[in-house]
């Protein structure tokens, strides 16, 4: 009778795992992912292309630009606001960013000078 007990425990682990790992994949597949200012890309004036839009964590934004004109720097509140980088903030540079989505504000802004200061700022809200 013991070893039927611990063959019905492997059992019941096996599913448990198996559970959890659709949940995983579930989730994995659940992420969308968004170019930033559609087919006009990383630019001037797209603080409004969230309007309408219902992003989650884990989502991904993918921000084309001329990487000889803009940049991207994730920030915070106060630096998306002042449209200040932090020190020691990462600058991304490719032209063709790959950012994914944290649960709660996240603020985005091109640092060349006079840029964000011109429109070029976004600020993302995931659930």
């Amino acid at each position: 009778m013991n070893s039927q007990g611990r063959g019905s425990a492997r059992f019941t682990v096996v599913q448990v795992v198996a559970v959890l790992l659709c949940l995983m994949a579930v989730q994995y597949v659940d992420a969308a992912t968004y170019t930033v200012g559609d087919s006009g890309g990383w630019s001037f004036n797209t603080g409004k292309w969230p309007n309408g839009k219902q992003f989650r964590a884990g989502d991904v934004l993918i921000f084309n630009y001329d990487s000889t004109l803009h940049n991207l720097v994730a920030v915070g509140r106060g630096g998306y606001s002042s449209c200040t980088t932090p020190r020691g903030a990462k600058v991304l540079t490719s032209g063709n960013d790959r950012v994914k989505l944290a649960k709660g504000q996240n603020y985005f802004i091109c640092n060349f000078p006079g840029h964000c200061e011109s429109g070029m700022k976004v600020a993302i809200n995931a659930v």
